[in-house]
């Protein structure tokens, strides 16, 4: 038998909710973990997944967090809860190392992707100046940055694309050659492309490195692809395990069968007959300049957008698809005059390029966004209702406070939370619930417009199928239009009636969804295609690997 590296026995954690009372967010939890085994934790949102594994390095907002007694983690045969910051040290980022949910909180804004990933060679490895550059390089060409490696040392992190930055991370994770990798949620914020080419990566170095992995994801078809054994986690407490083909063919839990059943399902909308136009974008181009040499001048350019139109009517949804860095949500801000472009936008008959932003302001409540990250765009220092009310209060929408209690309280309905939540704050909930506020927080000024900036990626299933639900019936009762950027396909299947694809930020195709999806013309288009479809058929269990 493979060496036993990881042991977890009666893991608790409970966190302190005022006035002497605990919440219990894991319960019980028992597992172990061998030498080049992969074990998958998965369950909704909420579910227990992440802070299980933050138990296991200690990462809890101690003493906030709490383990009962008897709570055990044992790494190599010693003891992590309760353990010395000096012992942790050097297992943290060493042993042990952990690609986190949300790149963009993970990742210092202030320091280069170069040096970011350097620290930990020089803290760890003692590696420095050309020794420590060349390990960086080959790191980023192992997670798919491939030829722009280089290029990307100096770069910071809000310079990459979501895909980008959470490749970096897992760069930095690798740096090491950890025994243990916990990966929370890695492939989230990628698209179907590069997910299938980090899968393939990870499988190859845990091969390589004959390296165990505490997988962790709401994506079923990654565990069936990736994992050799899996848990299932309900409200702290793990239901059900076993090898993966075990317990996904043979469910013997309840919840279990309802992850393997949910997924989004549906057909778009159908656009009113009488819609008028909404949005259109004419050659609209967001050129970043190169600099260099003594004088900083401009070398070149990094063409995000280049020369893109469109048309958006009420009650539309156009699905803009492409692969990480081609440019999709870069397009998305210049819509809502979020990033300086060229070209004409117009926006309910308003041209709105080189509008005074007095003159935006009342433009603002019609033109929402959700972002793709929601805990980067979620004020630390606000509660719920707070972060929810802020657009209410500057828009003066609501005779009074008790009235825009009432619309805070219907708005987290809708993207079902419990309204007793608003008294909280982002950092006590999960990546999905903080999804689900950032949702709410854009619905509660009723707008116009909607830009979606994967708003389902870090969600788990059944909460997609929800949310998906819910924007179309607000999409047919209040004749919304949306730009929805995704690079899951099923959820843009789901919902988007035309589709645009994206690559180096020009349009290589574009139609309706039924065309799109079922005879695509170009030859990155059918690539595109032909990897969701085949992570689509894993999940279903049409395709075994």
């Amino acid at each position: 038998m493979a060496e036993i590296l990881l042991q977890v026995r009666d893991l608790s954690v409970t966190f302190s909710v005022g006035k002497g009372k605990t919440f219990t967010a894991v319960d019980k939890v028992s597992f172990d973990l061998q030498q080049g085994e992969t074990l998958a934790l998965v369950g909704e949102s909420g579910s227990g997944k992440s802070v299980t594994a933050l138990s296991i390095l200690q990462l809890l907002p101690y003493p906030l967090a709490q383990h009962p007694t008897g709570s055990s983690v044992r790494f190599e045969g010693g003891e992590l809860v309760g353990g010395s910051e000096e012992s942790l040290r050097k297992i943290r980022g060493n042993r042990i190392a952990m690609i986190f949910q949300e790149p963009m909180t993970s990742l210092n804004p202030l320091h280069t992707i170069e040096r970011q990933i350097g620290e930990i060679l020089t803290i760890h490895k003692g590696l420095s100046g050309e020794a420590a550059r060349r390990r960086i390089i080959e790191l980023l060409g192992l997670v798919g940055l491939g030829e722009q490696a280089e290029k990307r040392l100096d770069a910071y992190p809000h310079q990459l694309s979501g895909g980008q930055r959470q490749r970096v991370m897992i760069a930095m994770a690798l740096a090491n050659d950890p025994a243990i990798l916990i990966a929370d949620e890695p492939t989230t914020a990628v698209d179907v492309t590069i997910q299938a080419q980090l899968l393939k990566l990870l499988r190859e170095l845990q091969k390589k490195l004959h390296m165990a992995m505490l997988f962790i994801t709401h994506d079923l078809g990654v565990v069936r692809k990736l994992a050799h054994r899996v848990c299932v986690m309900q409200k702290g407490r793990i239901v059900e395990s076993g090898p993966v083909k075990h317990v996904f063919d043979n469910p013997k839990h309840e919840y279990t069968r309802h992850l393997l059943e949910a997924e989004p399902k549906g057909n778009p909308v159908t656009p009113p007959a009488d819609a008028k136009p909404l949005v259109e974008a004419k050659d609209v181009r967001v050129w970043f300049p190169i600099k260099g040499g003594v004088f900083r001048s401009t070398k070149g350019y990094v063409k995000a957008v280049d020369g893109i139109d469109f048309l958006l009517k009420e009650g539309h949804t156009l699905g803009v698809v492409g692969e990480s860095g081609s440019g999709k949500t870069t397009l998305g801000l210049a819509v809502l005059r979020l990033e300086t472009a060229q070209g004409q936008i117009v926006f309910n008959g308003t041209e709105i390029q080189g509008l005074r932003q007095s003159d935006m302001r009342p433009l603002r409540r019609e033109m929402q966004i959700v972002f793709q990250d929601p805990y980067g765009s979620l004020s630390p220092r606000l509660s719920v209702g707070e972060i929810i009310g802020e657009g209410l209060k500057i828009h003066r929408i609501g005779k009074d406070d008790g009235e825009r209690e009432r619309r805070i309280v219907e708005a987290l309905e809708e993207v079902r939370l419990d309204p007793e939540t608003r008294h909280r704050y982002p950092h006590e909930f999960s990546g999905g619930q903080r999804q689900r506020i950032a949702i709410a927080r854009a619905l509660v000024l009723k707008p116009k417009f909607l830009v979606l900036d994967e708003p389902t990626s870090a969600l788990d299933m059944s909460v997609q199928a929800q949310i998906v639900d819910l924007l179309r019936e607000l999409q047919e009762r209040h004749r919304l239009a949306y730009l929805f950027i995704s690079h899951d396909l099923r959820v843009v299947r789901a919902l988007a009636d035309e589709v645009m694809v994206l690559k180096d930020g020009k349009v290589v195709e574009r139609g309706s969804a039924g065309q799109i999806f079922d005879a695509p013309r170009q030859p990155y288009t059918k690539a595109l295609m032909a990897a969701a479809f085949e992570l689509e058929a894993i999940e279903t269990g049409d395709v075994r690997t």
